[in-house]
């Protein structure tokens, strides 16, 4: 991008989400070359530019100085200075400070350049195994009931996979708010992306909600999933009785499972299906 006069860059840099290897060639050249870094949290920050031998100095911007910092920043960019913009973890500005600063900065015609790398987000969405044809991503949602509640209706009739953060200690609180608003969905909770003890669980609300409530302690930041609102599903009687039949010529789930298994697959009543097996399997004389 040709720069229209002698003013500075800022660059919003991409960070490792955990693993410090997981950063772009590009984003440590120009975590070296630029003037200034304006971290999150400049200790924490310390660590990946010791990591890479970056002496670049720093200064913080975090959600409490982001404020009155933008001025100083804007007007060091403005007298020729390139400053790059990182955040504890992942892409910042994305449920993390930063975003009012790059508004600033646009509004003021001074060059924002994005060097693009980790985001939890992505990352747990690619291996989700929902829908990535069209995703919502919200962030961190209210933490009183009364709000959660209200944004959950809000939002419970959209296709789009919801993509969602969570801290371990609220985040069963929130997948038990899921199953009362959503019913119990596909879903995949993402816990400590990239990390050592990294975990993916995978199944319906319900399912993950239960190996949440065996576990002693839940920790690192939680990445939740959910499966869109699904539209009815158009099949007819005939064509159900055909999948039931095909599908009794091999059955292991028995019964209850596979009305189950049918029921979540065309969003029918489990009910609805199970008597329509018991009816087939009587005409039939299945064993």
């Amino acid at each position: 991008m040709e720069k229209q006069n002698s003013w500075g860059t800022l660059f919003i840099v991409a960070t490792p989400v955990g693993n410090l290897e997981d950063i772009t060639f590009r984003a440590i050249k120009v975590l070296n070359q630029v003037d200034l870094i304006a971290a999150e949290d400049t200790r924490h920050s310390k660590k990946l530019l010791l990591h890479y031998d970056i002496g670049t100095k720093l200064i913080s911007c975090h959600e409490h100085n982001e404020i009155k910092k933008i001025p100083g920043i804007i007007n060091d960019l403005k007298n020729g200075l390139d400053i790059a913009l990182i955040s504890d973890a992942g892409t910042p500005t994305i449920s993390d400070p930063g975003y009012k600063l790059v508004t600033v900065a646009a509004n003021e015609q001074i060059s924002v350049i994005p060097i693009p790398g980790c985001s939890a987000a992505i990352a747990g969405l690619s291996v989700s195994g929902l829908a990535t044809d069209s995703f919502l991503f919200l962030g961190f949602l209210p933490k009183k009931q009364a709000k959660l509640r209200q944004t959950l209706e809000n939002i419970k009739e959209l296709s789009a996979t919801l993509i969602f953060y969570e801290s371990p200690r609220r985040v069963k609180t929130l997948i038990s708010t899921m199953l009362i608003i959503f019913g119990d969905r596909k879903a995949c909770l993402a816990r400590e992306i990239t990390k050592l003890h990294e975990e993916y669980i995978r199944g319906n609300l319900s399912d993950i909600l239960k190996k949440l409530e065996e576990k002693e302690t839940i920790k690192g930041e939680c990445s939740l999933f959910v499966q869109g609102c699904l539209k009815e599903e158009t099949i007819d009687q005939k064509e159900l009785e055909c999948i039931i039949i095909e599908r009794l010529s091999n059955n292991v789930l028995g019964t209850s499972g596979l009305a189950k298994q049918i029921s979540r697959e065309y969003n029918l009543s489990k009910k609805y299906v199970y008597d329509m097996i018991l009816n087939i399997k009587g005409d039939k004389a299945w064993h």
